[in-house]
């Protein structure tokens, strides 16, 4: 048969809402093409709130596609927008964006008001949101006169901030007059109002700069606050105390926050010694995702906030000397938001459809709807629209039903606006998916072949593979909603041409593929651990299988990192070879295969160790140089001579000139340059500011000399520095800032005194000017108050007393990243098996990423139907994390008839974002486990009685039991196999009409609808007589199968090991009384020091007894020594190994000397049922324990 995708559309009766709810996420899914007609569309307009910087020309956007051009047209405060009539507006041609040129002249303040975009066609009219234009503001601070504050060791303090109100409001931090963050901590932190709060005053804080500064991040100004003076008295401190609130005021405040927003609520208090802030959530948990403290948790952050966040909340301040707590009611009020958008909805003539508009709120929003931008109550009537509340039924379309309706959720907190198109076309089917394409598949992995489509009506899809349209399985290929098919385990035979056939009733269009199935790359010989010494050379080889159609690249690795850049490392084919190994090139070296489809590695790890001693050379190293002298002093040159030391018989290669700086580096010698081994005198360069000593050390073949004694010292004059600092970096460290970082210069590179370094800054794509500052020598400069995650151009220039060093370069940073703000939505989940599922997600946009995006994580878990909210943090969770920017992923392994939820979050380099809401699922059923356990309990001479315990993974609802058992004669041949059919809900059953004293094998296995599961056997015998005594020829070993009687078990072994121990124990009693008799004998004296050995406890290990404990006297033997009820034992078990009883051994003597215990093994489960008191214990371990 052909794979197919039938969409379910019919002509439906208006009151069947249901299915047509169905057919209008059927069709809604679909795109229709630019060139086809079609009512407007806004695809881009501004943000409802629009705030404006007052020095720019100002652009409101409306932007709109659909067939015929839409023409465009405005409103501002509800009139009509004449733009024709005011010369400094203009609209974009082909577009409703408008551009106000405030810039030449006029104000922005004139432009303020509620303006609103209409895109109009033929078919219809689709409207922006209301959207608010406002010019920023960064008003001054108002001026007053601070007196200075003057206050006790250990008093409190609040210094007001009070910032100036903005637009949008500033964010407030406090600095001193060198820009210096003031350091914060419990004690002394910043509070959401902006002032500066004091839980005890030290003498440090002591200062006369405290300077509160407002950034305006919109129009990029920063306002400060005339600074505050504060003196501390360094007297003795106050009497401790216990704490108090100094913000909020009270013992209950109440806080009303929106749905979605981030819920702050602080507390500060003060006392001595400094409070500790604790939160705690009155009518429940804090929710563990989503809550954050920040300020030493005097603020308490939930992100994400929902109505289920009501609640009280209490903080409480604790020190040495008490607590108090304050308690704040939140409520969580919302704005609309949708439960349902409307969706565009494409119909043929003649059928039928509907719109569903659906939000929530609290409170609950007011749905209204508009046709072509007016209240449908006063539109036009249309014959085959019909308003439901929130839903809008269309019946038996026509061409002139194309319309756009918006429909509007509004409450007291805002409003959803949103435009949904009905546009009736009939067009036979079109394939958008480009002819031919060529896919390639690396095999056993999912293959994905498009087929993109559009046409109206909805066209049925199916899928044929060859050319003479081989039919596909419908058990090997899943075919999406989107006409995409996909092929799970593609394999070699899935290599060939697909097509893809549309049809609706207007006509047909199909499109061909192609599908190539490459062999996965290996690495069938991997670099191995290798251990060389030091000086010697090694190879690694990696010798990788690839598919030969694709290109092979094969990169080495050392350390997760590029290989050094000198000529020891070769790499040739598949070998690395490292040459004159040194101990730095030890680590882990990696061979990456990479094609095009796929990549594998393999690693191996490098020792290095010292080189083997070598005998002693018959030759000697030089002896040093001697007579060292400076001449031809200049500013950046010297001239050194030196005489030669002894050359001990090996002539002298060359001579190492290395120097000291005495002034920056003093004690510490670099190499300066070579010469020949001719040579006396070299000509040195040097570099300013430098105060210069030289040495020469003297080379050979066996080596080179000890050093010669330091030259005279020679300072060069100071100069500008030559080269700036590396490794520049800017990287922000929190939301708000951006850390800038790089490698200072040396002493030696400074060139003179005074080193500094000017930092620059410069927000890209922005219109402010460089900012710079002058830093000590440091390797770290904080820029603060800066937006979230944007990017600067940096650049750091070393100067001294002298001058400044050359420009520097322009490096690339960013300020710091900030959790992300947005789950991913419109998670969906599509079970592909019992095991594999498939998610699809939403992408969050861009901006609310706030950091460099790393991927997507879905969480998943197991869970209980109607408990996904209780015990969540019981619940092992699995993650996933999937790359880049991802929209779907497999979810691998998972347990058939389960039920599932999961979430998925983006994560950038902060962290992870909030989680999307829960998505539940469920896999279908499987087949089961083996059956638990299976036991044969209570032989009679006609019948045994099995019990057993259920699939310990049922994988579904079980249907029945299938029990299949078959005879076993004297020489091992079984005989015919008889089949029985066992209700699901029993777990015992008994067979009758049974041999005597005959063998049978049992398999035993579950069912559920998907199929038959893993079978258990076991074997069990009937008896001769209700007693249970076997015939004689089972304990000849040949009657049954792998089985021997245990000797343990015979009476006439049993008692001969009772004589044997009675034996023993009158000869102990007799020597006993001889002992107590006689007088002292040669080891008396050793007994007379320590206590009688007879009233001691025994070590375990050394084979004697110790205490008798009563715990043990019930113990099971060991699982495979135990005696099954045909009373014969397993061969592999039943060999007497003194291991197979361990040293479980419990005994003790009796008042008249008789030795009394029970001896058995380890244990590891209950005994079956009836065979607790049925079995005697060893005599073999009897004797072991008297040996």
């Amino acid at each position: 048969m052909q794979l197919k995708i039938m969409p379910k559309k019919k002509r439906l009766p208006a009151g069947r809402v249901a299915l047509i709810l169905f057919l209008c996420q059927m069709i809604s899914a679909l795109e229709v093409p630019l060139d086809l007609v079609q009512p407007p569309t806004i695809t881009q307009q501004s943000p409802k709130d629009y705030i404006i910087d007052p020095r720019e020309n100002i652009v409101i956007q409306c932007e709109a596609k659909g067939k015929p051009p839409p023409s465009f047209s405005w409103t501002r405060n509800g009139t009509h927008f004449d733009i024709d009539k005011d010369p400094l507006v203009t609209m974009k041609p082909g577009s409703g964006t408008l551009t106000i040129n405030i810039m030449s002249e006029g104000k922005a303040e004139t432009y303020e008001g509620v303006y609103q975009c209409t895109a109009r066609n033929e078919r219809g009219a689709a409207i922006s949101n209301n959207i608010v234009v406002r010019p920023s503001r960064s008003p001054l601070w108002t001026k007053e006169k601070l007196e200075p504050i003057t206050l006790r060791n250990g008093q409190s303090l609040v210094l007001p901030c009070r910032p100036p109100l903005g637009l949008p409001p500033p964010i407030i931090f406090w600095m001193d007059n060198s820009f210096q963050r003031l350091p914060q901590s419990e004690r002394v932190s910043q509070g959401l109002n902006g002032d500066l709060y004091f839980s005890n005053v030290l003498p440090e804080d002591t200062r006369e700069d405290y300077i509160c500064y407002a950034r305006f991040n919109h129009t990029q100004t920063i306002q400060q606050k005339q600074p505050i003076s504060v003196k501390v008295i360094s007297a003795k401190p106050n009497r401790e105390r216990p704490p108090t609130f100094l913000t909020p005021e009270g013992n209950t405040s109440n806080k009303e926050e929106l749905r979605g927003n981030v819920l702050s609520l602080e507390c500060i208090a003060e006392g001595l010694p400094t409070p500790v802030i604790y939160w705690i959530k009155e009518d429940g948990t804090l929710p563990t995702n989503r809550t954050f403290y920040r300020n030493f948790k005097k603020t308490l952050q939930i992100i994400q906030v929902s109505e289920a966040d009501s609640g009280n909340y209490q903080c409480i301040a604790k020190n040495a000397l008490g607590a108090i707590h304050h308690t704040i009611s939140v409520t969580v009020k919302a704005a609309p938001y949708w439960i349902l958008a409307p969706q565009n909805l494409v119909l043929s003539p003649g059928e039928d459809g509907s719109l569903i508009c659906r939000a929530n709120g609290n409170p609950k929003p007011r749905i209204s709807w508009l046709s072509n931008g007016v209240p449908i109550e006063i539109a036009p009537d249309d014959p085959s629209r019909k308003i439901d509340g929130d839903t809008i039924i269309f019946s038996n379309v026509q061409e002139r039903s194309s319309a756009v309706y918006q429909c509007n959720a509004s409450n007291e907190y805002g409003y959803l606006l949103a435009n949904a198109f009905v546009n009736v076309l009939a067009e036979p089917p079109r394939i958008l998916t480009s002819a031919n394409t060529l896919y390639q598949v690396i095999a056993n992995r999912p293959a994905l072949l498009d087929c993109a489509f559009f046409g109206s009506p909805l066209p049925t899809i199916e899928w044929f593979k060859g050319a003479k349209g081989s039919a596909l399985r419908d058990d090997i290929y899943v075919l999406h909603e989107n006409g995409t098919l996909e092929i799970p385990v593609a394999q070699k035979d899935s290599t060939g041409t697909y097509t893809c056939v549309a049809r609706n009733k207007l006509g047909m269009a199909k499109n061909e593929v192609h599908l190539e199935i490459k062999d996965p790359t290996r690495i069938i010989k991997q670099p191995e651990y290798a251990v060389v010494q030091r000086g010697s050379t090694v190879s690694f080889e990696c010798k990788v299988k690839h598919d030969h159609t694709l290109t092979l690249t094969i990169t080495w690795l050392k350390d997760n990192g590029e290989l050094p850049s000198n000529g020891r490392f070769t790499v040739d084919k598949d070998h690395l070879e490292v040459a004159d190994v040194r101990d730095s090139d030890g680590g882990a070296y990696t061979c990456v295969a990479n094609t095009t489809l796929d990549m594998v590695s393999a690693s191996a790890v490098l020792s290095v160790v010292a080189p083997t001693p070598t005998p002693a050379p018959i030759y000697d190293v030089p002896n040093p140089p001697f007579d060292l002298e400076l001449t031809d002093q200049l500013d950046k040159s010297v001239q050194l001579s030196w005489t030669p030391g002894d050359d001990n018989n090996s002539p002298i290669t060359k001579f190492i000139i290395e120097y000291e700086d005495a002034m920056h580096e003093a004690g510490l010698w670099h190499h300066q340059t070579e010469v020949s081994g001719m040579q006396t005198t070299a000509q040195l360069k040097l570099s300013p500011y430098v105060n210069y000593s030289f040495r020469v050390m003297a080379v050979n073949s066996l080596g080179r000399s000890l050093p010669s004694e330091p030259s005279e010292q020679y300072l060069t004059k100071a100069a500008e520095p030559d080269t700036n600092p590396t490794a520049v970096e800017g990287l922000g460290s929190e939301p708000d800032n951006l850390v800038i970082t790089w490698k200072p210069l040396n002493g030696f590179e400074s060139n003179g005194p005074g080193l500094q370094y000017k930092v620059s800054w410069l927000q890209k794509d922005g219109d402010d000017e460089w900012a710079s500052v002058v830093v000590a020598n440091v390797s770290k400069y904080i820029v603060s108050g800066t937006p979230t995650f944007v990017p600067y151009l940096i650049k750091v220039q070393a100067l001294n007393d002298v001058g400044f060093a050359p420009e520097p370069a322009v490096v690339m940073g960013h300020s710091g990243e900030d959790l992300p703000m947005v789950a991913p939505g419109n998670v969906r989940v599509n079970v592909v098996n019992s095991t594999l599922a498939e998610v699809h997600w939403d992408p969050v946009p861009l901006k609310s990423i706030r950091g460099h995006l790393q991927g997507y994580r879905i969480y998943y878990w197991k869970a209980q139907e109607g408990s996904l909210k209780r015990n969540r943090r019981h619940i092992e969770k699995k993650i996933l994390t999937f790359q880049g920017n991802k929209t779907h992923g497999m979810l691998p392994g998972l347990e058939p008839f389960s039920h599932y939820a999961l979430n998925v979050r983006v994560v950038n380099g902060k962290g992870e974002g909030p989680a999307s809401p829960d998505r539940v699922f469920n896999t279908p059923e499987g087949v089961p486990s083996a059956p638990s356990s299976l036991k044969i309990i209570n032989p009679t001479l006609d019948s045994l009685t099995l019990e057993w315990d259920p699939p310990s993974r049922p994988n579904g609802i079980l249907t029945e039991y299938t029990l299949k058992y078959q005879p076993i004669n004297s020489t091992h041949e079984l005989g015919p196999l008889v089949d029985l059919k066992i209700p699901a809900n029993k777990t015992r059953w008994t067979l009758k009409n049974l041999n005597f004293s005959t063998r049978y094998k049992f398999y035993f296995y579950a069912q559920t609808a998907a199929g038959s599961g893993s079978q258990i056997t076991e074997e069990a015998v009937t008896t001769v007589d209700e007693a249970g005594i076997l015939p004689p020829d089972v304990g000849a070993g040949k009657a049954m199968a792998s089985r021997q009687v245990d000797i343990a078990t015979q009476g006439w072994f049993i008692g001969l090991m009772c004589a044997v121990a009675l034996l023993i124990l009158i000869l102990l009693i007799v020597c006993f009384i001889r002992r107590n008799k006689g007088g002292k004998y040669p080891v008396k004296e050793k007994e007379d020091a320590h206590a009688d050995p007879e009233i001691q406890p025994m070590k375990e290990d050394d084979g004697t007894f110790g205490e008798y404990s009563d715990a043990e006297d019930h113990k099971p033997l060991k699982k495979g020594s135990r005696t099954p009820s045909d009373r014969t034992v397993k061969k592999e078990d039943s060999d007497d190994s003194l291991v197979d009883y361990g040293e479980g051994v419990n005994g003790q003597f009796n008042e008249d000397g008789s030795f009394i215990g029970q001896y058995s093994g380890k244990k590891e489960k209950e005994p079956a049922e009836g065979n607790e008191s049925s079995e005697a214990p060893s005599p073999v371990n009897a004797m072991n324990s008297f040996v």
